[in-house]
C-alpha cells in the first residue's frame, strides 16, 4: 500500500507546479524524481503505475506536470527544452527543502531527455534511469515535422500529439538546437537505459546511442513487447519491479543512512 499527496512548488518563472508524491506506507528507503513524457501530465499511466508500485516498494516517488499540462500553471506554448529542465530543477528543489534529497532520478521519453540534462544540477541523485527516450532532445521534432515549414513561416503551428492539439512555437525549435547531449559523457552516475526493440515513437537506435555515449556502470533492459508509452500495465510494472532491485545496489537507504 501507498499514500498520495497532491503537492504544488514554484517554477522558475513564478508560476505554480502541480505534482503528486507516493509515499509507502513505511519510512521512504529513499527517495525518487519521476519526468513524464512529451506533452505527458502526471497522471499518465506509466508515471502513475511506476510510481505506485515503487512507493509499494518502499520509495517515495514525485511525478510533477510541466508548465502549461495537467494541474500546473502556464502556457505550454511559451515552454521548451529548457524550460523542461529548468521545472525538473524546481521539482529537485522542492524535494531537497520539504522533503529528502532525491536519490533516484528517472525520466521517460523526452523526460529521460531532461533529466539526462538536468543531471548536473541534481548532484544528490545517485542513479539515473531512463525510459524510452531519445539520445538528443531534438529527435522530438521528428513527431510534427510535417509542421515545421508552418512554423518557420509564421513562427507557430497548431499539431495533434496524441490525439490532443498543442501549439509549436518556434522558439521550441530554435531551444533544441542550443542542447548538446555530450553531457552524457559527462553523467559520473550508475545509468540504467530502458528501451522497447518495437518502439514507433523513439528508435531503439537511441538507446544504444545513450549506452555508446555515457561511461560505467551502465545498463541496459528491454522492453520487448512494449510500445512507446507502457500502455500495458505488466510492462509499467516490470519496469518498476527491476528499477527498485538496479537502485538498491546504488542507494543508500534512510534507514542505513540513519535519517
Amino acid at each position: 500500500m501507498s499514500r498520495r499527496n497532491k503537492v504544488h512548488f514554484p517554477n522558475g518563472h513564478g508560476q505554480t507546479l502541480a505534482g503528486i508524491l507516493e509515499l509507502p506506507d513505511d519510512k521512504p528507503r529513499a527517495y525518487a524524481l519521476f519526468a513524464p513524457c512529451f506533452t505527458c501530465g502526471k497522471d499518465v499511466l506509466a508515471a502513475s503505475r511506476i510510481s505506485r508500485r515503487l512507493a509499494e516498494l518502499g520509495f517515495a516517488v514525485l511525478r510533477f506536470d510541466f508548465t502549461g499540462l495537467g494541474d500546473s500553471e502556464g502556457s505550454f506554448s511559451d515552454t521548451n527544452f529548457s524550460t523542461n529542465v529548468s521545472d525538473l530543477l524546481s521539482a529537485a528543489t522542492y524535494l531537497r527543502n520539504e522533503h529528502h534529497p532525491v536519490d533516484l532520478l528517472i525520466g521517460h521519453s523526452l523526460g529521460g531527455a531532461a533529466a539526462l540534462a538536468a543531471a548536473a544540477q541534481i548532484p544528490e541523485a545517485h542513479a539515473i534511469a531512463t525510459i524510452a527516450a531519445p539520445a538528443d532532445p531534438d529527435h522530438v521534432i521528428k513527431q510534427f515535422s510535417c509542421a515545421l515549414d508552418t512554423i518557420s513561416e509564421k513562427g507557430a503551428a497548431e499539431v495533434k500529439l496524441a490525439g490532443r492539439p498543442f501549439v509549436i512555437r518556434q522558439h521550441f525549435i530554435e531551444d533544441l538546437d542550443q542542447h548538446d547531449m555530450g553531457y552524457i559523457r559527462e553523467l559520473d552516475r550508475p545509468l540504467l537505459i530502458y528501451h522497447s526493440p518495437i518502439d514507433q515513437t523513439v528508435s531503439i537506435e537511441e538507446a544504444a546511442a545513450i549506452y555508446n555515449r555515457a561511461m560505467h556502470p551502465k545498463s541496459f533492459i528491454s522492453l520487448d513487447d512494449a510500445d512507446h508509452l507502457l500502455t500495458e500495465k505488466a510492462d509499467a510494472l516490470f519496469v518498476a519491479d527491476t528499477l527498485a532491485a538496479w537502485a538498491g545496489r546504488y542507494i543508500v537507504s534512510m534507514e542505513e543512512a540513519g535519517k
